[in-house]
C-alpha cells in the first residue's frame, strides 16, 4: 500500500536529481575566462526554466481535477489560443512600434489580467456545472473554444504586415533558449504566491477531486472552489507562455508521470510531484539540445511530438478520468 513515507522518500529523490541537474547546469565547461557574466546567463536561464517547469506542472494538475479528467490540459481546452488571440489583438491594435515600445512589466501584467479574466469567465461558466455525465460535451465545448481562439488570431494574421505578424509568429512557438530576465521578475512575483495558495488548496484539491456531489455533499463551495482554482491556472498559463511560449502537451507527460510515480497520493504531494518532474525534463531536455547537440534541434518540437504520442495512448487506454 501507497503511504505517504513512500510519498515523501520519491519526492526526495526527485528533489534531489532536480538539484544535480541544477548544478550541472550552472557549472559544466565554466571556463576560467568572465565566468561571473556566464553563470548570471545560465542562472537567468535556470530560474526560467524552473519556473516555467512548476508552472505547467501545477496548472495541469489542478485542471485536471477540475475538470475531472486526466487527458485535459488548459492548452488542450484553448488557454494557450487565448493567449495567441489576446498576443494578436494586441498588435493589430497598437502596430508594431506602440507593441514594441510598451514596458515589459506592464505588458506582461495585462496580457496575465486578460488572460485570467478571460479564462475564469469562459472556463468558469463550463466547468462549473460540469457533471461525470457532461464531461464528454464539457471537452468538446472546450476544444471548440480552442479552434474559435486560434481561428481569430489567423484572421487578425491575415489582416497584419509581414513585420507585424512576424511578432505574432514569434509568441506562437515555445522557445526554451531565449533568456527571460526582462519579465522573470514579473513572472516570479504571480507563479509564487499562485504556487504557495495552491499548495495550501491541498486538502481542498483532495474533496474537490472526488467529483462535484460527493464535494458538495461535504461541505465543499464546489462553484467557488472551480473558479478560484481556474484563476490559479490562469494566472499560471499565463506566466509560462509569456516566458517561452506556448507548450502543448508538456503538462500532459508531466502529470501522467506524477500520477505514475505517486499512485494515489494527495494533492500536496501530487503538486511538488508534477512540479519537480517537469524541473527535471525540463532542464534535463535543454541540457541535452545545448550542451548535447549543439542547438542542432529544438526542445518544444520533440516535447509535441512525445506529448502527442502520449495523449494517443491516453485515449487507446481509456484513462479518461
Amino acid at each position: 500500500m501507497f503511504t505517504r513515507f513512500d510519498a515523501a522518500a520519491r519526492l526526495a529523490m526527485v528533489a534531489a536529481l532536480v538539484v544535480f541537474l541544477a548544478m550541472l547546469w550552472l557549472f559544466q565547461g565554466l571556463g576560467e575566462g568572465n565566468w561571473r557574466f556566464v553563470l548570471a546567463l545560465r542562472a537567468t536561464k535556470l530560474a526560467s526554466l524552473a519556473l516555467v517547469a512548476a508552472s505547467v506542472g501545477v496548472a495541469t494538475v489542478l485542471f485536471q481535477t477540475v475538470a475531472q479528467n486526466r487527458i485535459l490540459t488548459p492548452a488542450i481546452m484553448g488557454f494557450d489560443a487565448l493567449y495567441l488571440l489576446i498576443q494578436s489583438l494586441a498588435v493589430t491594435g497598437l502596430g508594431t512600434i506602440g507593441f514594441a515600445s510598451l514596458p515589459t512589466g506592464a505588458k506582461f501584467l495585462l496580457e496575465a489580467m486578460l488572460l485570467t479574466g478571460v479564462s475564469v469567465a469562459l472556463f468558469g461558466a463550463l466547468l462549473g456545472r460540469a457533471s461525470a455525465e457532461t464531461i464528454g460535451r464539457t471537452i468538446l465545448t472546450g476544444m471548440i473554444l480552442g479552434v474559435m481562439f486560434r481561428s481569430g488570431a489567423v484572421l487578425l494574421g491575415r489582416l497584419l504586415d509581414p513585420n507585424e505578424y512576424a511578432i505574432v509568429q514569434q509568441a506562437s512557438f515555445a522557445n526554451f533558449s531565449r533568456p527571460a530576465g526582462g519579465t522573470l521578475g514579473w513572472a516570479a512575483l504571480l507563479a509564487l504566491p499562485a504556487l504557495a495558495v495552491s499548495h495550501w488548496l491541498g486538502p481542498q484539491l483532495d474533496v474537490l477531486g472526488l467529483g462535484r456531489d460527493r464535494a458538495i455533499s461535504l461541505g465543499s463551495a464546489h462553484r467557488r472552489m472551480v473558479i478560484g482554482v481556474l484563476a490559479l491556472v490562469a494566472v499560471l498559463t499565463a506566466v509560462s507562455t509569456a516566458l517561452v511560449g506556448p507548450v502543448a502537451f508538456f503538462g500532459l507527460i508531466v502529470a501522467g508521470l506524477a500520477h505514475a510515480l505517486l499512485p494515489g497520493a494527495r494533492h500536496r504531494a501530487l503538486l511538488a510531484g508534477a512540479a519537480l518532474l517537469a524541473m527535471a525534463l525540463l532542464i534535463s531536455g535543454q541540457w541535452a539540445f545545448e550542451r548535447v547537440l549543439g542547438l542542432r534541434a529544438t526542445l518544444s518540437v520533440v516535447i509535441e511530438f512525445a506529448g502527442g504520442l502520449f495523449f494517443l495512448v491516453l485515449l487507446l487506454r481509456g484513462r479518461v478520468r
